[in-house]
């Protein structure tokens, strides 16, 4: 896809809410994954 400008590109043709809203979430549920995994390993030990 070829976008003309920045702002184009971050509103992803209407659709920007929903893409970086979901990327947005994707990320907070990883670091919460990598943060429990932290915090059983300290458990365990």
């Amino acid at each position: 896809m070829y976008w003309h400008s920045w702002s184009d590109f971050i509103h992803m043709g209407g659709y920007g809410v929903y893409v970086w809203g979901s990327l947005g979430v994707m990320a907070l549920v990883m670091a919460a994954e990598v943060w429990e995994i932290r915090v059983r390993r300290r458990r365990m030990r």
